[in-house]
């Protein structure tokens, strides 16, 4: 369908892009992969015929049609969302009853109102420009859809409708994405660029990962087998190379090693690298506790009586779609908005914030990015800045940049950089991995992971939360709610379910403080209640209430164990049917999958 043939570009001495060769077919699904400046979006542009290489040529039928999304573009328009939307319509023949149906789904499935139809596109923030620009390109139908980074202004459920839609619409798709979960749902081929080259991988990008890391294995004894091979006829040129009986000799070394192409390997993997968080001060059990917590904007409602109690080292996830009040309910526990209801924060919490506009709130601009990073650095961790800042994408010359001169994904890297280095015991991190590609993604997950203290992250991304977090609360319609069965996230089993107020710091102390903000505002306590009133049975109430939550709890322990426990027979017996075929093993499988079906609908109605 589209070719590219002996392509290169160059901006400096070493090229960008050098010798490139591949075809696109048909139905293909590709992702684009690469490190940060590998030319990934250089290769879209040329492709989408916005940009000519230095050499090469892309070959494509007259007919074909191309849809491109940038990670960035600048829109102009004095049209409403639905008048602008139908302009993907120009000259093709459509019903009217068909287009309508389509912008309906389209607009739907990417997260937009109806009664935002009306509204003119000046009204819509940067984000919601890309979604419009999104939806009239999939409108369009092109035969080959070139996207980057389409999932950097989605939520989660206009993501899941943009995987659906790409699986059943889409012709041949070409992405670039640092969404590990998006591309392995939707991708079948990988083409990684590299060293100025491209490997060509005709598989999802799991297994990509995988057949990578074997060809770098391969290429780390290639290249030592070369350098000792290089050492040792340096060493025969230098120890002969004044003995005239062996000048013959000496010439013919010089010119095999002339001869010899270096090997290059592939960019250094640092996902590797591991972060520990400076000490800090123990927390309360509880640092946060939140009871019938609201929040409206006039009469527009965020959400209503929310409740919930996050313990001492739990990492929880907020997930929703946009609008939903995640930052909303940050910003209460922050105590940055006034809200209704109550809001307790333990005694001895330290917070790290991180904001989705934190690259607005990062100072330091006539400083460069090391000293940035470099100032805040204690212990180990100041031999270990430059790993970690190639860690988070600033290797090489990129250190030396002025912090003044970032641009807004860089500012947010770099801040994210120094709240690691911060003591802290409460994380509140919101939309985190925004600006960071897979492996930055991998460092900051480990560091989460390995974090002593609580964490809240507000992310859509699946595959960063999948095994870090132990809840996950979702926002949707004025609710924030734990659901109850365990979605495409798999959340690790809880250390201790057993839970119950601790008589020590349950009992009432300490002292309210009244949140700084004012009008109609609830309290947002620092430290426990005092007792006054009827405070005392409000927390024996409490008490009574966590109690026979423990033993619900237990309950459901046990069961999850058993369910462990048979899953871990049956993989077993699994493993030992592969090399024979034995009847009664064949007779036990089979009890035990019965077993572990009534254990899991067990566990469903303890959940319940």
């Amino acid at each position: 369908m589209l070719s590219i043939e002996h392509l290169s570009v160059e901006f400096g001495v070493r090229p960008l892009l050098n010798d490139l060769n591949f075809v696109i077919n048909e139905r293909d699904r590709i992702a684009l992969v690469g490190k940060n400046g590998a030319g990934k979006s250089t290769l879209l542009k040329i492709i989408a015929g916005m940009q000519q290489p230095t050499s090469g040529v892309v070959s494509r039928p007259k007919e074909l049609t191309v849809g491109y999304l940038p990670q960035v573009m600048r829109v102009s328009d004095t049209r409403t969302l639905y008048d602008e939307t139908v302009q993907a319509f120009d000259g093709r023949h459509v019903e009217e009853w068909q287009m309508k149906a389509d912008i309906d789904r389209t607009l739907a499935g990417l997260g937009f109102r109806r009664e935002d139809f009306d509204r003119p596109t000046g009204e819509f923030s940067g984000g919601w420009r890309m979604r419009i620009e999104l939806a009239k390109i999939l409108l369009q139908n092109p035969d080959l859809l070139l996207l980057d980074e389409p999932t950097n202004h989605l939520d989660i459920g206009s993501i899941q409708w943009l995987e659906q839609f790409i699986q059943t619409s889409a012709k041949a798709v070409m992405l670039v994405s640092h969404d590990r979960a998006f591309i392995n749902n939707i991708t079948t081929r990988t083409i990684e660029i590299t060293c100025g080259r491209i490997n060509d991988y005709r598989v999802k990008y799991d297994q990509y990962v995988t057949l990578r890391d074997e060809r770098r294995q391969q290429q780390l004894r290639a290249y030592e087998n070369q350098q000792k091979e290089i050492a040792d006829i340096k060493d025969f040129i230098e120890r002969f190379r004044y003995k005239p009986t062996k000048s013959n000799q000496v010439q013919s070394r010089i010119k095999q090693l002339e001869k010899i192409v270096p090997i290059e390997i592939d960019e250094v993997d640092t996902s590797m690298l591991r972060l520990k968080f400076p000490p800090c001060q123990r927390s309360g059990d509880w640092p946060i506790i939140c009871s019938d917590v609201s929040k409206s904007y006039g009469d527009h409602l965020i959400f209503k009586d929310v409740n919930l109690s996050i313990r001492r080292g739990e990492k929880v996830a907020f997930m929703g779609n946009n609008g939903e009040g995640k930052s909303t309910l940050v910003k209460c526990i922050m105590g940055q908005i006034p809200f209704e209801g109550e809001l307790k924060v333990a005694q001895n919490v330290q917070i790290g914030y991180f904001a989705q506009n934190q690259a607005q709130l990062l100072g330091g601009g006539d400083m460069t990015v090391f000293d940035t990073i470099d100032r805040v650095a204690t212990g180990d961790m100041r031999t270990k800045v430059r790993d970690l800042l190639g860690a988070f994408m600033f290797g090489g010359e990129a250190s030396d940049k002025y912090v003044k001169v970032l641009s807004g994904g860089e500012r947010s890297r770099l801040a994210m950089i120094q709240l690691l280095l911060q003591p802290v015991n409460l994380l509140i991190l919101d939309e985190p991995t925004n600006h960071l590609d897979m492996q930055s993604k991998d460092v900051l997950k480990n560091a989460i992971s390995d974090f002593d203290g609580t964490a809240i992250i507000v992310s859509h991304d699946r595959d960063f939360l999948d095994g870090l977090v132990d809840r996950i609360y979702i926002f949707a319609d004025g609710q924030v709610t734990e659901p109850i069965e365990r979605s495409t996230i798999s959340i690790k089993p809880k250390p201790n379910p057993s839970i119950s107020l601790p008589q020590g710091e349950g009992t009432p102390s300490g002292k309210i403080k009244a949140s700084p903000l004012g009008g109609n505002c609830g309290k947002r306590v620092i430290g426990e209640l005092s007792d006054g009133g009827n405070g005392r049975e409000v927390w024996q109430a409490a008490k009574a209430e966590a109690k026979a939550k423990a033993k619900q709890e237990k309950m459901l322990k046990e069961c999850e164990d058993k369910v462990t426990q048979l899953e871990q027979q049956i993989a077993e017996i699994e493993q030992t049917l592969t090399t024979k075929n034995d009847m009664q093993l064949v007779e036990k499988y089979t009890q035990l999958q019965a077993q572990l079906e009534a254990a899991m609908a067990e566990w469903e109605r303890l959940m319940e």
